[in-house]
Parts: C-alpha cells; sequence; structure tokens
C-alpha cells in the first residue's frame, strides 16, 4: 500500500482545487434549503478550532457558491436556521482530513432537518500532523463543539439539547466511541504493531517516536460525553485497543460501518473488533467490494487529478451509489434514535 501520509494527499488536493476547478465542466451542485456557516471556536486548551456546520434553512434562502474543502457547492451561506427543537450531529473526521471531509453526509442530515457540524482536530489535519497520535485530544474537541453548539452558536437556540448524536469515520470513529463511553486501552497498540508494523495506524505511530507509548503510560482521562444518545462509526481506527471491558459503557445505539476490503485498517482488527466488543449488538454494515477511503465523497475531477490515493475504488465498486445508500442509512438511523 502507498505510505503517502493522508495529511499530504489533503494538503497537495486542497492547494491545487481551487486551480484546477476553471477547468472542470460540471457545475457546482446546488443543495437549496440547506445553510451552511464556517466558525472559529474557542479552545480553552488555547487557540480556535475550525468547524463548518450545516442546517435547514428556508427553501427561497439565496445559494451562493463556496469551497468545502476541495468541492465547489451552492449552500445558503449564513442564512438564518429554520426550526425548532432541532436534533444535532457533531461530525469527526479521520487522520489527516477536515471538517469538509463528510460534505454530503452533512447535507443529506441538513435536508433531513438535522444540524450537522464538524471541526477540524487541532494537530491532526491536512496541515497540521503535529499531535496525530494524541488520541485523548480528539474526543476532548468534540465534546468542545457540543458544548459550543448548544450554547454559543448563534442558531443554538434551535437545537434540542436532548437529541445529539456522533458521526465518525477512520480516527474519527474511534473518537465517536470513546465520546460516548468508551475506554480504550492505548498499551495494546505496542504488541498490536509489533504483530501489524505495515498497517496505516502503526506507520504513523513510527513517524513520532515514543510519543505513542509515552501516552498509553500516562494513562489518560478519556473524555465522555452522556449528551450523545446515538453513534455512527465508520471503519474505526484503533477498534482493538477497546475490548468488551472498554466498551462496557457505549450503551447508546451504535451504527458500525466496515469496507470489506479495507486495506488501510483490514479486517478483523478494527470494525470487527468493535462489533465482538460491543455490550448491545450495532446496526452492523459490511459494504461489498469497498475500501477505507470510499467512506469519504466520491472525487470530483480536482481531487481525481490530484490525490489519485483516495479517489480511486476497488474494480466495480461504485462509489456515488454507494454515498447515496450510505447517506441515506445513515440519516435514517439518526431518525430512528434521536428524531428529526
Amino acid at each position: 500500500m502507498s505510505r503517502t501520509p493522508a495529511w499530504l494527499i489533503f494538503l497537495i488536493a486542497l492547494l491545487l482545487a481551487g486551480a484546477a476547478a476553471a477547468a472542470d465542466p460540471a457545475p457546482p451542485p446546488a443543495y437549496p434549503g440547506v445553510g451552511y456557516q464556517e466558525l472559529q471556536m474557542p479552545d480553552p486548551a488555547g487557540g480556535t478550532v475550525e468547524v463548518g456546520v450545516w442546517y435547514p434553512v428556508g427553501a427561497d434562502a439565496p445559494l451562493t457558491v463556496t469551497y468545502v474543502s476541495a468541492y465547489p457547492l451552492q449552500l445558503a451561506k449564513d442564512a438564518p436556521v429554520r426550526g425548532d427543537h432541532l436534533p444535532l450531529v457533531v461530525m469527526s473526521h479521520g487522520n489527516g482530513g477536515g471538517f469538509g471531509g463528510h460534505w454530503d453526509t452533512a447535507v443529506a442530515l441538513a435536508r433531513a432537518g438535522f444540524v450537522a457540524a464538524a471541526l477540524t482536530h487541532t494537530g491532526d489535519n491536512w496541515r497540521d500532523q503535529s499531535r496525530a497520535v494524541h488520541l485523548p485530544e480528539r474526543p476532548r474537541q468534540l465534546k468542545l463543539l457540543v458544548d459550543y453548539m448548544l450554547g454559543s452558536w448563534s442558531g443554538h437556540a434551535a437545537i434540542d439539547p436532548g437529541r445529539v448524536g456522533a458521526f465518525g469515520f477512520s480516527a474519527g470513529g474511534f473518537t465517536v466511541l470513546a465520546l460516548a463511553g468508551g475506554e480504550p486501552d492505548l498499551s495494546t497498540i505496542g504488541p498490536h504493531c509489533t504483530a501489524h508494523p505495515d498497517v496505516y495506524d502503526c506507520q504513523l505511530i513510527k513517524r513520532f517516536p515514543g510519543a505513542a507509548d509515552a501516552i498509553a503510560r500516562a494513562k489518560p482521562v478519556w473524555t465522555h460525553d452522556t449528551r450523545i444518545r446515538a453513534v455512527v462509526s465508520a471503519a474505526p481506527a484503533v477498534g482493538f485497543a477497546f475490548g468488551k471491558s472498554g466498551l462496557t459503557g457505549v450503551t447508546q445505539p451504535v451504527q458500525l460501518w466496515r469496507a470489506e476490503q479495507d486495506h488501510v485498517l483490514p479486517h478483523p482488527d478494527y470494525a470487527q473488533a468493535v462489533r465482538d466488543a460491543l455490550p448491545s449488538a450495532p446496526d452492523y454494515h459490511v459494504v461489498p467490494g469497498a475500501d477505507h477511503y470510499d467512506f469519504l465523497p466520491p472525487c470530483n475531477a480536482a481531487l481525481r487529478r490530484n490525490a489519485p490515493v483516495i479517489c480511486p475504488s476497488p474494480a466495480g465498486f461504485d462509489r456515488a451509489a454507494f454515498h447515496e445508500t450510505f447517506n441515506r442509512d445513515v440519516v435514517a438511523f439518526f431518525v430512528r434514535t434521536l428524531g428529526n
């Protein structure tokens, strides 16, 4: 498999996408009724955290073309939120990603009457990988996003604080399980990587000698949030680290996804390990023929030219068709568990 770091792939793609967009003949897709904001959320630990928010607005709200990651989209930017007692879904991206990494799922949620808020994890994003192995920081930051959306966001009065869910992919899939009550044992990572040195997470850890071991020895206190009422976890990283005792606190409904041909986080140590350890059977989906990056939205022309690692799917797999099903099933799960 490629050893090109995910953060570098995204960096190259995002830097080149703007210049390449002019040559892309496809017009930006339009999403009437979907509002969009980009924000900076203060972090008590220092600095700010980048946030994207998708939410319901009036069908007549004017649309403007805006870039979400490398995708030009027509959205009702900064339009006032429409509705009340709306459910909230917070979203956590994978290693080296950003808040726009699952924009199509966020749009689907907003069209179904949800507020979807995604953050760019500090120190683990396409610009900055300096804290990529500091896993305890991720659920702390995601809880901060819940706090912000319910208390400080301009539209917070429209959100029902009793209906909050969490969505995550890869390292984000790990993050939402931890936030929901999971207690991973990071001391299991060393033996795992001794046995499987070539898998993606172990290759990532090698770039930060000693850091993961030091974090494990410190026995971190994991951040949980009892407001999380439902969880969608796709291809969760470090799934093996939870074990049965580490997931006893995850009593919420869980929808769990695995790509059948995942070469980045291969079966059975990740999604399957989580499924086996959850105290109640999840809504489990194995996607035939899919690879890891198929959980990311279908690439546009700019990304196909400039991010060749994340764009191809296995032969015969239709990522666009899958995302129609994936987004529909994710939305349906949150409707069942949170209402809309």
